[in-house]
């Protein structure tokens, strides 16, 4: 059995609740993903996810392809 993580993600790009429909849209139906909550004022997305299911290279990407770019 794997382990869920627990993530959160710099998101700079992240200003309406446009964005929070748009990156729960994009990153929601991706397997493995758990929980996404993403915050307006701090730019964050808050992310549980299971690695065995779905890599971080994997969300960035679904996150690139919603416009949505992770800081490093």
């Amino acid at each position: 059995m794997s382990q869920v993580q627990a993530v959160t993600l710099s998101v700079p790009d992240v200003s309406c609740e446009h964005c929070v429909k748009a990156i729960s849209g994009a990153l929601g139906p991706l397997a493995g993903v758990e929980q996404v909550q993403t915050d307006i004022p701090s730019k964050t997305v808050q992310l549980r996810y299971d690695p065995a299911q779905v890599s971080m290279t994997q969300i960035e990407a679904a996150l690139d392809d919603a416009g949505y770019t992770v800081a490093k």
